[in-house]
């Protein structure tokens, strides 16, 4: 019988190396990367933002120098670009140990984990960045690590295998995700303390960029700093970028000299309207108020529409237009809200709020 050819696995729903990045995207691209390392806080004292989890924070690091232990283990969530990576930077360097970082696909096998784990010194950091991408496998061989400061390795075949267990140093985890619910319970349940990162307001924001400005030696006024803070969608990635853009108009186009009329004219160059949506997501919600009277509309129909995978949409596209309360979801599809109409400039009577509160009880 002839042998079958498995078949190729699926590409992940969360990979997202093939799509065109978007100025107003929170994943981390190309060119951020150099840039990002030089902008990063180094201290709490720095960091801006996210004030309730970093006073925790401050609280935990202290408890455990003054313990001499480690920190305990940590999960941080949210949208890419709100700061997971960097307050793994600043907690090891405040707790003045060593910080390995990886990330969660590339951690293949139970042999890599095993490598990076005895690498470890005691109360050393291990950051697993996108950690519900992690191998089963690999998964199950964490949890004796976590909770026992262990690891077991199997050695033989057959009737000649043994286990043999390998203690390591005593080492604080921190995961950060995307996607909350695609972690396992068993994993989410041995973290210690688990962090949502939340969208940033505007003025935490506009602080962000004039500290950044100062770092890149760009010339900014204040209120220049708060109008791209209004553009970056609530993400200090965004906001760096945006500002290295403009300080690019401004440069050229201008007198070096970054202000309101330049962060316009660079925006309005770039696509980008005064609450960060770029074409795409004026587009969606076109889609939805134009073409199918505010909704409700189907996932899979917007996609079609779009020339979108649904993953892309759900993923990418929505998250910010949710929280922001421009789209509602409802069990019949999307619909758009009356701040979405005001935003587009379309009026409000195609979509009586009758009819969509009728769509919201239905939930």
């Amino acid at each position: 019988m002839a042998k079958k050819t498995p078949r190729a696995a699926a590409p992940r729903a969360d990979s997202n190396d093939e799509r065109e990045p978007r100025a107003v995207g929170g994943e981390l691209q190309v060119e951020d990367a150099g840039l990002e390392r030089s902008l990063r806080p180094k201290s709490l004292d720095d960091y801006v933002g996210q004030t309730k989890h970093k006073e925790n924070l401050r609280v935990f690091v202290e408890a455990s120098r003054r313990r001499s232990e480690p920190l305990d283990h940590l999960l941080f969530s949210g949208p890419p670009g709100l700061g997971k990576t960097t307050l793994a930077q600043i907690l090891a360097n405040e707790m003045g140990v060593e910080l390995h970082m990886t990330n969660g696909p590339v951690v293949e096998h139970k042999g890599a984990l095993a490598g990076l784990l005895t690498k470890l010194g005691r109360n050393d950091i291990l950051f697993i960045d996108e950690i519900h991408r992690l191998n089963p496998v690999v998964e199950e061989s964490l949890y004796p690590a976590m909770e026992d400061y262990r690891i077991d390795v199997m050695t033989g075949d057959g009737a000649f295998a043994s286990s043999i267990q390998i203690p390591i140093q005593p080492f604080t985890l921190i995961g950060a995700t995307t996607r909350t619910g695609l972690l396992t319970a068993p994993l989410f349940s041995r973290f210690g303390h688990i962090m949502r990162l939340d969208f940033y307001p505007e003025e935490d924001l506009a602080k962000i960029v004039l500290r950044s400005a100062g770092l890149l030696a760009v010339e900014i006024v204040p209120a220049a700093a708060l109008a791209v803070a209004k553009r970056s969608r609530g993400t200090p990635r965004i906001a760096n970028r945006l500002l290295r853009r403009v300080r690019d108009f401004a440069d050229v186009i201008g007198t070096g000299k970054v202000d309101e009329a330049i962060v316009a004219k660079a925006c309005e160059r770039l696509d980008i309207d005064s609450a960060g949506f770029d074409e795409m997501d004026r587009r969606l919600l076109r889609i939805i108020i134009v073409d199918y009277d505010g909704g409700p509309v189907g996932v899979e129909t917007l996609a079609a529409a779009l020339g979108e995978p649904r993953d892309t949409i759900e993923d990418v596209y929505e998250p910010y237009l949710l929280q922001q309360g421009y789209l509602g979801r409802t069990p019949r599809g999307r619909v758009a809200t009356r701040r979405a109409y005001e935003h587009l400039k379309v009026p409000f009577a195609g979509a009586p709020a009758a009819k969509q509160k009728a769509l919201f009880e239905e939930e």
